[in-house]
């Protein structure tokens, strides 16, 4: 089974993300398409990022990730497709975008700039690479092209990392949809027995969420192996006010 996987910043409303779909079904007509996200904040790289990284380890190895946030398209930004080791495919804009994924599956083994139009779209639009070159590209690797034919050798860029915390000093990296705040305190990383300052409260931590109280304010190792702040049947978000870059600290006790 041929999987590709999309996370844009498109959004539901217009049709862009339709017109990537049948960008790569016209090429490869077999392929199973699985919608990551189309709602990272638009032109948030380093949102994007996040999720790609948190969402693509489940996937068997060979998918190819399809991935655009890209507010520099029809600028000097090259795009791009990488293999990562463990054998899956990242393609997209050279912003940054995908390279915490392709590190958490091994790092990047190869990595080509897409020079080549013989695997893009026909007719194409500068404001529009993820439909013409981007999903044709995908759909061209699903089909068994050599990622080496699509372009010349390249070292993707890293504008900015999406750093874990070494000690107990962390930030929070991402809000999401239910208002959990999601740290980069890694789960391996945290004291048998601890508690946590954030927004100058102390919360306290719990093995799931009901494990809290009504409204209280917790912190809990989340899906993506993580330190999130929750709040039973709300929104820790809402409650403390906070975002992304809040100062979390783990404390003994």
């Amino acid at each position: 089974m041929a999987i590709v996987t999309l996370l844009t910043d498109f959004g539901v409303s217009d049709t862009y993300v339709g017109q990537m779909k049948a960008a790569v079904l016209a090429i490869a007509p077999t392929a199973t398409l699985v919608d990551l996200t189309h709602a990272v904040p638009p032109q948030d790289i380093r949102a994007g990022s996040f999720l790609l990284w948190s969402a693509i380890e489940p996937f068997p190895s060979g998918s190819v990730h399809l991935a655009v946030v890209d507010p520099g398209v029809g600028s000097s930004r090259l795009a791009v497709a990488a293999r990562a080791a463990r054998g899956d495919y990242f393609v997209g804009p050279d912003n940054g975008l995908l390279v915490p994924a392709l590190e958490r599956l091994g790092g990047c083994s190869q990595a080509v700039a897409l020079s080549n139009p013989q695997y893009w779209r026909a007719r194409r639009s500068l404001t529009f690479h993820g439909r013409d070159i981007f999903a044709p590209v995908a759909a061209h690797l699903v089909n068994g092209v050599d990622i080496a034919s699509l372009g010349e050798p390249t070292t993707l860029r890293r504008p900015f990392e999406l750093a874990f915390a070494d000690g107990p000093h962390g930030e929070v990296i991402h809000v999401d949809a239910f208002g959990n705040l999601i740290t980069n305190l890694s789960a391996e990383r945290l004291p048998e027995r601890f508690g946590v300052l954030v927004g100058g409260r102390r919360v306290r931590f719990v093995p799931f969420y009901a494990a809290g109280d009504k409204n209280e304010l917790v912190a809990l190792v989340g899906s993506s192996g993580l330190l999130e702040i929750g709040a039973r049947d709300g929104s820790a978000a809402a409650v403390t006010g906070l975002s992304r870059g809040a100062q979390v600290e783990v404390v003994p006790g």
